[in-house]
Formats: C-alpha cells, sequence, structure tokens
C-alpha cells in the first residue's frame, strides 16, 4: 500500500469519526426552538464550538474566523494533498478582491471587510493591489485584480470588475481540480459553475436585462453550456439541468420567473451542491472525504452564523429556518 493511500486512509477514518459532530437539522432545529440566544448557543458545545452563550455578533464571527482557520490549518498538514484547503481558501481570496475592488470605487476602508481565511491574508492583499504588485500574488488571482482596477478606472462600475473576478475564480478552481486529479473535485467545480450561472440567468431575466449583460455574468466550467444558458427562456431551463443536482432548483427557478419568490430558489442551488457533496459518503477513503469534510464545515458555519446573529437581532427563528441550507451531516 503507498504511503499516499495509507495517508488518506487515516485522515478520512478521522474525518468519518468526527462527522456526527458536526452540525446536522436536527441541531439546528433546537437551536432555532430554545427559549433564548444563550440556550441556542450552548448546543454548539457538542459540535466542537467554544461556549458562545455571552458572546456579541462580532464575538460570535471571530470565533467562527478561528474554528474555521484550526481546521484549514490542521488538514493541510494532515492530508496528502494539501491543495485541497487551497480549493476552500480560493473563495475568500476572490471575497476580499471584490471588497477592495468595491471600497475603492465608493472611496472607503475596505479592512473591515476583509478576510484571513484564503490563501492571502486579506491586509497583505490590500497592500499588494494598492502598491500593484500583483506579480506577489497567486498569478491568475494577481491577473485578475489588475484586470478588475483598469476596468474600473475605465468605467467606474465595480459590478464589471466583479465579473472579472468571478470569471478567474471559476477557472482557477477548474485548474485546481485538473491538477489534483480528481473526479469528484472536477464534479464539485462543476456543480457550483452550474449553481453560480444558473442564479445568474435567473436574476439576469427576472431584472429584463438582456443577452450581452447575460454573457458577462456567465463562467465557464459548468456541465451546462454557456450558449445553452443564453439561448434558454424559462420554459427551458429546467430541461438543461435534469438528471443533476440542480434539477429541482432549475424547475424553482422556472416558477421565480413566472412571479415566485427567489429565496427557495436559491436555496435549491445551494442545497443541489450540497447533494453532490454527500455522495461522498459513499467512498470509504481518498480526497472526497477531505473535500466533503471541508465543504460540511463551511456549511456548518455559515448555518452558525445565521443561526446566532440571527437569534441575537431578534429575528424570528421562523425566518431563519426558511434561508437556512440543507447540512451535510
Amino acid at each position: 500500500m503507498s504511503t499516499k493511500k495509507e495517508a488518506y486512509l487515516c485522515v478520512s477514518a478521522m474525518l468519518r469519526a468526527r462527522e456526527p459532530r458536526l452540525l446536522n437539522d436536527e441541531r439546528a432545529a433546537r437551536m432555532l426552538d430554545a427559549a433564548s440566544f444563550e440556550d441556542a448557543a450552548k448546543i454548539l458545545t457538542d459540535c466542537g464550538y467554544p461556549d458562545m452563550s455571552r458572546f456579541t455578533a462580532a464575538e460570535v464571527e471571530q470565533a467562527l474566523a478561528e474554528h474555521r482557520a484550526e481546521i484549514f490549518d490542521e488538514l493541510a498538514r494532515l492530508s496528502p494533498d494539501k491543495e485541497l484547503v487551497d480549493v476552500f481558501k480560493l473563495k475568500y481570496d476572490y471575497h476580499n478582491a471584490k471588497a477592495i475592488i468595491k471600497a475603492e470605487a465608493v472611496n472607503t476602508d475596505a479592512k473591515r471587510l476583509l478576510s484571513d481565511a484564503g490563501r492571502v491574508p486579506g491586509e497583505k492583499l490590500l497592500e499588494l493591489y494598492n502598491e500593484e504588485h500583483y506579480s506577489q500574488l497567486p498569478p491568475v488571482l494577481g491577473k485578475a485584480m489588475a484586470e478588475a482596477k483598469a476596468l474600473l478606472a475605465r468605467t467606474a462600475n465595480p459590478q464589471l470588475s466583479d465579473f472579472v473576478l468571478d470569471k478567474a475564480y471559476f477557472a482557477e478552481l477548474k485548474a485546481m481540480a485538473d491538477a489534483l486529479k480528481s473526479d469528484f473535485l472536477r464534479g464539485y467545480a462543476k456543480t457550483l459553475a452550474d449553481s453560480a450561472n444558473l442564479k445568474s440567468a435567473v436574476r439576469t431575466l427576472r431584472m429584463g436585462k438582456n443577452r450581452d449583460f447575460l454573457a458577462e455574468v456567465l463562467v465557464d466550467g459548468g456541465s451546462v453550456g454557456v450558449q445553452s444558458l443564453m439561448a434558454a427562456d424559462k420554459e427551458q431551463l429546467p430541461a438543461l439541468f435534469a438528471h443533476t443536482p440542480l434539477e429541482k432548483a432549475a424547475a424553482l427557478g422556472a416558477e421565480a420567473l413566472s412571479g415566485g419568490g427567489m429565496t427557495a430558489f436559491e436555496r435549491a442551488c445551494d442545497n443541489g451542491v450540497n447533494a453532490y457533496l454527500r455522495e461522498a459518503k459513499l467512498v470509504s477513503y481518498g480526497p472526497e472525504a477531505v473535500l466533503a469534510y471541508l465543504a460540511a464545515v463551511e456549511g456548518e458555519i455559515q448555518a452558525v452564523r445565521m443561526i446566532l446573529t440571527g437569534r441575537l437581532a431578534g429575528v424570528r427563528p421562523q425566518a431563519i429556518r426558511e434561508r437556512l441550507r440543507e447540512l451535510y451531516a
């Protein structure tokens, strides 16, 4: 047995043993039904979080960031392919890039919006951007930020810069999947691209924007081609995603284009991605277990943030429940 195979056996076994501690739908429901924020927060100690029952919203956010960082650091050490963690760091790099561009557009400080969860710490990314030292950034990110800055200078429209960064993100995600030679990761990248494109198509059609605008928004890399999406109307949309994890979401998208709400549609898009990830449970060991666990933690943190900050702000539990995505566990 190869050393790499042995390493994946060990890390996969460790993660499978941890999965029961992840936040699941039953625990999330208990948090929503709890009598108070304090009671809701205490439930999370069963999932490995510190007692946050006396935390402010800012302290909750900090605790979640620390929890994510600990898991990222640990799996980067233990995984035979540490680049798997970079797959999940990638979106924070591009989140930061967008925040920096938008802050420049409105002449404000981006620092409070930045995350350190990416490959490049948030303030370091801002510093390199301001000094135009793009060569010190990961190549695709650096090139995209330079292009986005030039586009902002020409048009004063940060939305156009967002489109550049979105395309770069999905191109880099696909390149990572190809480099790691993981079919599961390739499928995950395709499903993410499909989800982003389906959301963009529905939003664009609802706003009455033309096909040229849609061409700017859509990204390459999905299982449904850009040209097919550009040509589709609301009746054709469900057929494009038939027999994919986004089949239900596409049907809800068609309903949204006929006057239905967007909340259930967008939730279904994210649930479709989660449904793809749950297929990793059928794989005994390998990179699938690491990828699925990292995605599960990301989903858990999103749910915890939504529930705890919602409870602190006095949002009705039912309103929070309607926006929660399905959890991996």
